[in-house]
């Protein structure tokens, strides 16, 4: 902004001079000219402009240019007596490997007055990226011996960010040992998770255990014990020391939780929602209670749990209004789900599957036009966002499907594949859509491209097996893929009527019968007692034909196959 107000004050110092007369007039001396006036200012170009290199540091920043980052702080340094513009420099340098600046900028920073640990820091960073383990050694015990509040932060920082695993997880065996590190359980626990990240197990074991010993009354130490424990195998001692963490501290969540988390690994459902029912609650909390609930198919849990946050403060409402809806349609409240869900603010991690759900919910109560106008919006609201973006497109596609208006579904998965072409899920959709508007030529292409994907795809095979016999071409090929299918999952009611199809078309009516007559007890689906009453029809069985599809009107009065059927059989 000084450029600007500089410009400004010379204009009025120009403005001044050109309205002044060419000569003087007769009659008292004019006043003196302004100091302004006559004022000439100096403009540093942008290499020598701290603001300016600042800025343009912080601009490269935000778009994760750290080598624009690391050239701009370099030269603002130059420009600057700030220290943290030289520790922002030589952070940059270390980040982006350049050596040579890094060691200038640490020269920088320290004739400013860095504090000693920061120092150690950084340099134990740079030796590291040279592959210095000594001197990177010899940094590290300059930092633990600061007496630095932050000197172990520090110290696991560097290691956590080394290149080499092997070098990282040697200095900290070598210099994080329970005799050299602080009085300070955080310390301890940190340092053997570090450890374990490093794969350095048997140390991590070590430390944790030497914390277990020295810090008695610490529930956090019990609890980190109690996970390396159940990492290597030994589940009852994890139990034990966990019920002793929980003993200490029974209203800390994060241990109720760890707990409630390892008895439901196990399948002991009820004493891990026992355990979560009392005491303080997070979302957390109730979102497991909830999952155990759902996982026992215990509605009066469900039923429990959702009659309690309901009856919560205003705030534990906001906070878990998603699971909330979760919890409406679990019992189906469909009404009350879709109030919950609408309650999801912009800002909750879930308010996008807030709003996937509300569309299904919409779709179910026979708004359609709102639900595919919110999936709309949302694709809008995600552009930015290809998995979202995705997700959005493929339920809109469903959603048609479900509606039997296959060409809008076909459209809504080719703008999905636009987004993640080869994608198998988006393919498959749209083959069964190009099959149901009789495009089959597009279906099987689809379907052909998804098993050179996935050459093992089950759901694949019988899609183009059913869809090529259903056209009643390529027969054999046809009886090929639905047979791998069938193998693979042999009682499947879906594949066993795909068979049965197969079959009928290749003129084969009893092996036909007894396959649909299979599936079709298997899950009294509307198609498939469709597919059987034909057969029987064919075979001359028209009494138990007219039965089968009196028992399809009764499930699906309005089936559009049933419809065919009926057409073909009584031309």
């Amino acid at each position: 902004m000084r450029h600007f107000t500089a410009a400004a004050t010379l204009m009025l110092g120009l403005a001044a001079c050109a309205q002044a007369p060419l000569r003087p007039a007769a009659g008292p001396a004019p006043a003196a000219a302004q100091p302004l006036a006559r004022m000439t200012v100096v403009t540093p170009d942008e290499d020598h402009d701290l603001l300016a290199q600042l800025m343009a540091g912080e601009m490269a920043l935000g778009r994760s240019d750290l080598q624009a980052a690391e050239l701009h702080y370099g030269k603002a340094m130059a420009l600057s007596d700030d220290p943290t513009v030289a520790e922002r420099a030589t952070m940059l340098a270390i980040a982006t490997h350049d050596d040579a600046a890094a060691g200038r900028a640490l020269d920088r920073w320290q004739a400013l007055g860095a504090q000693p640990a920061a120092m150690a820091q950084a340099r134990a960073q740079l030796a590291l990226n040279r592959g210095d383990t000594s001197e990177a050694q010899r940094q590290l015990e300059i930092l633990t011996k600061s007496h630095d509040k932050n000197a172990w932060r520090g110290f696991g920082q560097v290691l956590l960010t080394a290149r080499d695993q092997a070098q990282a997880g040697q200095l900290l065996e070598a210099l994080a040992t329970p005799q050299r590190l602080p009085a300070d359980p955080q310390a301890w626990l940190a340092m053997s998770e570090l450890g374990d990240k490093l794969g350095r197990h048997a140390y991590a074991q070590r430390v944790a255990d030497a914390a277990l010993a020295r810090f008695r009354n610490d529930a956090e130490v019990f609890a980190w014990a109690a996970q390396m424990k159940a990492r290597n195998g030994d589940t009852k001692g994890a139990r034990v020391l966990l019920q002793q963490a929980i003993a200490k501290a029974p209203d800390n969540v994060h241990l109720r939780l760890v707990y409630a988390s390892m008895l439901s690994e196990a399948g002991d459902y009820a004493a891990a929602a026992k355990l979560l029912d009392h005491g303080p609650q997070s979302a957390d909390t109730y979102q497991l209670r909830a999952a155990l609930a759902a996982r026992s198919n215990d509605t009066k849990a469900l039923a429990a749990l959702y009659r309690q946050l309901q009856q919560a403060g205003p705030d534990v409402r906001e906070q878990n209004a998603f699971l909330l809806g979760q919890l409406a349609e679990m019992q189906h409240r469909d009404t009350e789900a879709l109030s919950w869900y609408g309650q999801v603010g912009d800002d909750d991690p879930h308010a996008f599957d807030a709003d996937l759900r509300s569309a299904v919910l919409l779709q179910a109560q026979g708004k359609s036009a709102e639900a595919h106008e919110l999936l709309g919006q949302m694709q809008l609201d995600y552009l930015d966002q290809p998995v979202q973006l995705r997700q959005a497109w493929q339920l809109d596609a469903e959603l048609y499907m479900r509606e039997l208006r296959y060409v809008q579904a076909v459209n809504a998965f080719t703008r999905a594949l636009q987004v993640v072409p080869n994608d198998p899920g988006l393919l498959y959709g749209r083959g069964l859509a190009y099959a149901e508007v009789g495009q089959i030529d597009l279906a099987v292409k689809d379907f052909r491209s998804l098993l050179k994907l996935k050459p093992d795809d089950i759901d694949a095979s019988n899609a183009l097996g059913y869809t090529l016999a259903d056209a009643n071409r390529d027969l054999p090929e046809a009886e090929q893929l639905v047979a791998k299918a069938r193998a693979a999952r042999p009682n499947d009611p879906a594949i066993a009527d795909s068979w049965g199809w197969v079959q009928y078309r290749l003129g084969h009516l009893d092996q036909a019968v007894q396959a649909l007559r299979g599936a079709w007890q298997a899950g009294k689906a509307a198609d498939i007692g469709v597919h059987l009453g034909e057969v029987l029809w064919r075979q001359g069985d028209r009494q138990d034909a007219q039965r089968v599809f009196d028992e399809v009107r009764k499930i699906d009065p309005h089936n559009t196959n049933l419809q065919s059927a009926l057409k073909r059989l009584h031309p």
